[in-house]
């Protein structure tokens, strides 16, 4: 582990730290509240019917709206927590508030508890909404007042002013404190999500950089062997060849045949470990073999119809560069498969202006952003390491695509001058020495009837 890597897990782990606070003390914040606003209703209408009754209001009449309203709050605080539908809680509150000018005809003792309706509204209702509902339950407790006694005192006034300015002012800051708290539990997910992914990403590019440096080892031991112990065995054959034209002795030309026959034998299993020593994936030498059987592959699994256009000037590629397209391939066919409801997929490889370009367009339902894709947390990154492989190779990958019009992406690799070829000079390398041996062996005679040239490695 890198010291990035170690930095990046102690704050992940304070962040997990930090999350888990933040998530407590919040819910601390939410439940210590939502009692508190319990206890106000409680107290306030207690309050409220004990004034009503002492200042001569009808004790049934004051005990009955006082049992309707708590009811009907504790019926709307029940459903809410059960629920949790806004639009439920705001049709709650606009009855309570009925219910609450109920109150006032009995008596005017009750405006006390016009504070839970301000609170209440700043909770609901949007600040404009709010505002007005705060303005008209004020009124209220004014006329009540008036209605009753026939007078009200400025204390009052200004009192319930205070009041209602206040109750407001607290819901409103509450409700921002929760949605700060809630923006911060999703910035501490999202770092998390993003930790997590770049661990994801380098494991994929560590991966990724293994399995080519394994094929790049492989391919030069092949090479290497191709070069010097298939050749000298070639040679070897052709020259038991060549002697056994020309001697007269019947022994040296048996034997002579025998060491061509060894040879070829040798020759033999020299091309078949060349070929073990080949990438797996790439073993018959061919790119667009192996995406072949990728669509075959899908057009089995899914029935969505593949085809293939392979431009016929294109290079020969580095082993590097064909598992890089090769795993792309394999990304994104997967995601057809998954996610695009296609019917058919094409893929072309072409040369495009010196560089190396890989298309693979569908018809299916497409993404309205692509560049803005959601991603599922438990996958969802093909395109995203696709990108990095190409990048890793110096190319690009462009992504078209619209709702509806089906999806497209094109890997572009830069220019073979810039690549390192894989198997350079091998086919040419066997029919130099053979031919530059050949001339040199049978020069005078010029005989090769019987030489098998497909046995050399």
């Amino acid at each position: 582990m890198t010291a990035q890597d170690h930095r990046l897990g102690i704050y992940a782990v304070e962040a997990d730290l930090q999350e888990g606070g933040s998530v407590g003390a919040r819910k601390w914040t939410e439940r210590t509240m939502e009692f508190g606003q319990h206890a106000i209703a409680l107290v306030l209408t207690l309050i409220s019917c004990i004034r009503a009754v002492s200042v001569g209001a009808p004790l049934v009449a004051a005990i009955a709206v006082s049992v309707v309203f708590l009811a009907w709050y504790a019926l709307g605080a029940v459903r809410a927590a059960r629920s949790g539908a806004l639009v439920l809680a705001k049709w709650w509150l606009i009855v309570l508030a009925a219910a609450w000018l109920c109150t006032l005809f009995v008596s005017a003792e009750f405006i006390w508890v016009a504070f839970l309706l301000w609170l209440l509204a700043g909770h609901l209702f949007s600040l404009r909404i709010a505002i007005v509902f705060t303005a008209l339950t004020y009124i209220a407790t004014i006329v009540a007042p008036l209605a009753h006694y026939g007078q009200v005192l400025p204390p009052s006034i200004i009192g319930s002013l205070i009041g209602a300015v206040f109750a407001l002012g607290l819901s409103r800051g509450y409700i921002e404190l929760l949605r700060e708290g809630r923006r911060r539990e999703e910035l501490l997910r999202s770092l998390e999500l993003a930790h997590q992914n770049l661990l994801d990403l380098q494991d994929e590019l560590a991966l990724t950089q293994r399995h080519a440096g394994e094929i790049q080892e492989r391919t030069r031991v092949s090479r290497d062997i191709h070069d010097t112990i298939a050749q000298s065995i070639s040679s070897i054959r052709l020259i038991a060849h060549a002697e056994a034209e020309r001697t007269t002795d019947d022994h040296a030309g048996q034997v002579l045949a025998q060491v061509e026959d060894l040879a070829a034998q040798s020759s033999r299993d020299v091309r078949r470990i060349i070929a073990a020593l080949a990438p797996a994936e790439l073993e018959d030498g061919a790119l667009t073999a192996a995406i072949r059987r990728l669509l075959t592959r899908l057009e089995e699994d899914s029935s969505i119809a593949g085809r293939l256009d392979v431009d016929e000037t294109l290079p020969t590629l580095s082993a590097e560069v064909e598992v890089a397209l090769l795993r792309a391939a394999q990304s994104a066919l997967a995601n057809v498969r998954q996610h695009s409801q296609a019917t058919r997929v094409m893929v072309s490889l072409m040369d495009h202006d010196g560089a190396i370009r890989m298309d693979i367009v569908d018809d299916g339902v497409g993404m309205a952003d692509p560049h803005n894709r959601q991603r599922n947390p438990d996958s969802g990154f093909g395109l995203d390491f696709i990108g990095s492989r190409m990048r890793e190779l110096g190319g690009e990958l462009v992504i078209e695509s619209s709702q509806g019009s089906g999806f497209a992406i094109s890997a572009t690799l830069p220019s073979q001058s810039q690549l390192h070829t894989r198997g350079e000079g091998l086919s040419t390398a066997v029919e130099d020495t053979d031919t530059d041996t050949a001339g040199r062996l049978g020069e005078g005679d010029g005989t090769r009837e019987n030489t098998d040239t497909g046995e050399n490695a």
